[in-house]
């Protein structure tokens, strides 16, 4: 771990997350993956019971290239990623949010000799990040950019970060306080690293510490470090008083003081990797989602070191997701596999209340919304039902024209969807 001394200012750390009041949002932001708080929650969502590419519509625009990543939205604009399919170009693209018109369409990076990155993903899967007047958009090593949120104007990049992503990014960026932080997780190199959100200038950098113990008897990697790598995109939140970092890798779950980068505890757990997810905390526990068949991993916050499997409150492993990640409410986890089975657990016990088909495959992760949670398959297929631990029931059912890889985006009332062609607006007739 290298650490370049920060500044920071003298701020209060929210309970949840951890935001500071610099990086409050108002109803009308969605400013990173997962929203306001990382959690896929809002409220106030103004839909039809049945959006549908035929049903709550307000405007409909086509974006070029192939990408995964999900719209954010500041004021009166929504920042997207997109790229070539083969990588050799990878642009921003800005819409403005009342009118669905395109107001930029730049290609930011022409890349002579793109990593390799598996048809299921993109070489745009990162989401960009909002805050403080900023936008951060990355696709991966080595290729992020800031820019000023009203001009446009770029304020710093960074290409020189090593990573071999092997199949392709997915983790994205998150402002706090006066940082962004980032994961690389790739087949040669892992490690976290905290920017000045001014400057871009590394503050600092802790590698990875797992042992993996995948060498063969010759001293080589097994599986050319494919079981080393992780997409996840980690949250901060406030643990016994101060601010922790949780984090995913590969293999391995993690605690890190933000402020320094300092590894405060870490979780092994050999059996998974892959890791995609974003962390939930409540109760004084933090839920892991552990990747590629994967299962959830209720850790009790206070340990410290490696953590014994006394540390777990419970783990649960019936139709947990891969790559959605899942949602909390009132003590309930919700989620959707990637099979498409939608499941109910208690958050205290691990128990597992209800599973239900819901049809499809699943890699957008699900919306939750005044009690509803708005479930978007890749086969462009929206399935609405309750969330309600006692029973799962379809609200409503809508078919768009294309499936979905990106989660979905709400602001003001309207919800934001990104399929594999179009960026939608959806909301109730006025």
């Amino acid at each position: 771990m290298s650490v370049v001394p920060p500044r920071f200012s003298s701020l209060a750390v929210s309970f949840l997350l951890g935001l500071s009041p610099l990086q409050t949002y108002a109803s009308n932001e969605w400013p990173q993956f997962r929203g306001p708080l990382g959690d896929g929650a809002a409220s106030g969502l103004k839909v039809p019971a049945a959006p549908s590419e035929t049903e709550g519509v307000r405007w409909k625009t086509a974006i070029h290239g192939k990408a995964w990543s999900s719209p954010v939205l500041s004021g009166s604009k929504v920042w997207l990623t997109t790229a070539t399919e083969d990588g050799s170009e990878l642009s921003l693209v800005v819409v403005d949010k009342d009118s669905g018109k395109i107001l930029r369409d730049e290609v930011l990076f022409k890349v002579q000799n793109p990593q390799f990155c598996h048809k299921f993903n993109s070489y745009a899967s990162p989401t960009p990040a909002v805050a403080d007047g900023k936008v951060v958009v990355t696709f991966g090593s080595p290729y992020t950019a800031c820019f000023d949120e009203a001009t446009g104007a770029k304020l710093w990049e960074r290409t020189d970060f090593v990573c071999n992503h092997f199949r392709g990014a997915g983790s994205s960026p998150v402002f706090w306080r006066d940082f962004v932080i980032m994961h690389f997780d790739g087949s040669d190199f892992q490690y976290v690293v905290a920017l000045d959100k001014n400057t871009g200038k590394t503050v600092w950098r802790t590698e990875r510490s797992v042992d993996f113990k995948d060498l063969n008897a010759e001293g080589k990697v097994t599986g050319d470090g494919d079981f080393r790598k992780a997409f996840a995109t980690p949250v901060v939140t406030e643990g016994q008083g101060q601010p922790v970092l949780l984090s995913s890798g590969a293999k391995c779950h993690y605690a890190y003081d933000p402020m320094t980068g300092k590894e405060l505890w870490r979780l092994e757990e050999r059996a998974q990797h892959s890791a995609s997810s974003r962390p939930l905390f409540w109760d004084g526990k933090v839920f892991f989602q552990s990747g590629f068949k994967g299962q959830i991993l209720a850790v009790k916050l206070g340990g410290s070191g490696v953590l014994e499997e006394s540390q777990l409150a419970w783990r649960a492993k019936k139709s947990v997701p891969s790559k959605p990640s899942m949602l909390l409410l009132d003590g309930s986890l919700f989620m959707v596999d990637d099979s498409g089975i939608a499941s109910c657990v208690d958050a205290k016990s691990g128990e597992t209340l209800w599973t239900e088909r819901v049809g499809g495959n699943f890699s957008a992760s699900p919306l939750l919304a005044d009690g509803k949670i708005y479930a978007c398959n890749e086969e462009g297929k929206m399935t609405v039902f309750a969330a309600d631990k006692t029973g799962y029931r379809v609200l409503g059912e809508g078919q768009f024209e294309s499936g979905f890889m990106a989660s979905p985006a709400v602001s003001a009332g309207a919800l934001y969807l990104r399929s594999k062609t179009h960026l939608y607006r959806v909301e109730a007739a006025r």
